[in-house]
């Protein structure tokens, strides 16, 4: 008999304990997650995530002593190091580019639905990049812009996007969107695995470094309005 999948481990760091209580009911009623630990401030994000070693650590931009853009570092350097996401009622550009830049695997708005948190979680735990939709529309707009990590400067040629099947356009355009793995195979109907495999012959087709750079492709080609 096949064992069950071992539950994703959460880490939940935010100052406010109301917000902490209302994501984890919402993780609570979600299949194969658990909230091991939660910490109010960054400082105590790392010494949680040490101690009880989470998949996953959703963590609060804002929060005193130690936010969570300083401790996105402190928590990648664990071992094992948890997959950070960061959660924001802002989605202003320098938070964005600053939190990718700094490690984190993906950043979410707290307006965000339950699904999408939960969403979120699973594809942070599957090694996805996770930004918001409106997230993603501040990455790129800044990229566009020259601005960060200088990916708008790089060479983009209709060529890139006539090496792509049918099928590898489409998740193209998703990953424009800023939709995870998981949305794109409920999307399309198909298996995660393989969304990853087209996402992966995505970046190898187009010399996209990342899900972020594919996304500024998509928008750069048009692909996305």
């Amino acid at each position: 008999m096949t064992e069950p999948a071992r539950p994703i481990r959460v880490l939940l760091a935010d100052d406010e304990a109301m917000v902490r209580h209302g994501v984890r009911l919402i993780l609570r009623h979600a299949d194969g997650i658990d909230v091991v630990a939660e910490a109010a401030d960054g400082h105590q994000a790392v010494d949680a995530a040490a101690a009880h070693r989470p998949d996953v650590a959703l963590v609060d931009i804002r929060m005193p002593v130690c936010d969570g853009l300083s401790a996105i570092a402190p928590l990648l350097a664990l071992d094992p190091a948890p997959r950070v996401v960061m959660l924001s009622t802002f989605g202003d550009e320098d938070n964005v580019v600053r939190a990718l830049g700094e490690g984190a695997s993906g950043f979410l708005l707290k307006d965000e639905g339950p699904q999408e948190l939960i969403s979120a979680v699973r594809a942070a735990a599957a090694g996805d990049a996770v930004l918001s939709p409106g997230v993603t529309g501040s990455v790129i707009a800044r990229m566009l812009r020259g601005g960060g990590s200088g990916l708008a400067r790089s060479a983009v040629g209709d060529e890139r996007i006539a090496r792509l099947t049918s099928r590898e356009r489409e998740v193209l355009v998703m990953l424009g969107e800023g939709l995870s793995n998981h949305d794109i195979a409920e999307r399309l109907g198909i298996g995660i695995g393989t969304v990853k495999t087209h996402v992966g012959a995505i970046l190898d087709k187009t010399g996209s470094a990342s899900r972020v750079q594919a996304a500024l492709l998509a928008h750069r080609a048009g692909l996305v309005s």
